[in-house]
């Protein structure tokens, strides 16, 4: 059975009630530890969306070879954001071995039996946020009342779940149906709308105007993204294949990080080449992201590490979601301490 669930949405309810997770297929994609080629073989990597900037990380890892460096002798990336392609049906297929998407879609396949954990967070702020003018600013959730905000059908419940955080009654604003046109803001039909940060703010840049935002997780509702997640059976039984597939997935990401000119230039040029991408508008996004995977913890700890404390207000934004959950039924960090125990230099300087 064929599920599409969109990671521009954080959630979309329709068909995760039919996910068949069989048990069976997980953790067969791709070449066992051992094959040919590289020490860990083949595997498939399955991006949350289509190849853009956002997976710039994944781009040095493969290009300066790191993968391979690892024991890989390939890492494929399959690109995202089209009909089945979600990581979670991926993994019980077996069509990848790993992926890329959120907690807010990883969490209910879990609750309706799916063996998956995350041990991982590139994003450690979720980038929906939303997106107004500094003319008419939407600086905090009480500024909500009152306004006239463009929701997509899709984010209906993420939308209701920041309502409910931060105690706004619903009636006291006007949500208008919204396709993702920023010009419905710009316009002035909308007071601000649902969208990425690290994409609708640059755009509008771009064009001459004069963005602000408010990220959900800076309004009660702090969740992780770009979150890595594989099968129970992978953790089990190739712990240390996934260490060193995170670890060449660091190094990947601090020159990401450390270079977003080339992290653009890779996107649009060569993995995206195909998306029509703006290497100046990649730029742009990818400084903006930045801010999203380096926060305080982040330099204290490593990247794609969550702590205690921010995996409890995952627990709890999810649970404000309608999604009740458990820290260790979503959540399994141990794989990355140990990477980082047997190399405190990965840290980033």
């Amino acid at each position: 059975m064929a599920i599409s669930l969109d990671r521009r949405a954080f959630l979309r309810t329709t068909g995760l009630a039919g996910l068949a997770f069989g048990l069976a297929a997980c953790g067969e994609s791709g070449t066992s530890a051992g094959s040919s080629g590289g020490g860990l073989g083949s595997v498939k990597l399955q991006l949350s969306w289509k190849k853009n900037v956002e997976f710039a990380g994944e781009y040095f890892a493969d290009t300066k070879g790191y993968f391979k460096a690892a024991g890989f002798s390939q890492v494929e990336l399959l690109s995202g954001g089209g009909s089945g392609t979600s990581v979670e049906s991926g993994l019980a297929t077996g069509r990848c071995w790993a992926g890329l998407s959120a907690p807010t879609i990883t969490a209910p396949a879990i609750l309706q039996g799916a063996p998956l954990k995350i041990v991982g967070a590139t994003f450690q702020k979720n980038p929906f946020a939303i997106v107004s003018l500094s003319k008419n600013p939407i600086e905090s959730a009480k500024d909500l009342a009152g306004k006239k905000i463009g929701v997509q059908d899709s984010n209906e419940l993420v939308w209701n779940a920041l309502l409910k955080a931060n105690g706004i009654d619903p009636s006291s604003v006007t949500r208008v149906p919204f396709q993702s046109d920023p010009s419905m803001l710009t316009s002035g039909q909308l007071d601000g709308y649902v969208g990425y940060v690290t994409s609708g703010p640059v755009r509008l840049r771009m064009q001459g105007h004069d963005p602000a935002y408010l990220l959900f997780a800076d309004a009660g509702l702090p969740l992780v993204a770009e979150t890595f997640t594989v099968t129970q059976e992978t953790i089990d039984k190739e712990r240390d294949k996934l260490k060193a597939f995170l670890t060449a997935e660091i190094k990947g990401w601090r020159d990401a990080v450390a270079d977003p000119a080339k992290s653009a230039e890779l996107a649009a040029t060569v993995y995206g080449k195909d998306q029509n991408l703006d290497v100046k508008e990649q730029t742009e996004e990818a400084k903006m992201q930045n801010e999203l995977v380096v926060t305080p913890d982040v330099k204290a700890n490593g990247l794609f590490t969550i702590t205690p404390e921010l995996i409890e207000q995952n627990i709890a934004s999810l649970a404000k979601a309608g999604l009740n959950i458990k820290a260790e039924q979503l959540f399994d960090l141990t794989i990355l301490d140990e990477v980082y125990k047997a190399d405190p230099s990965l840290k980033l300087s």
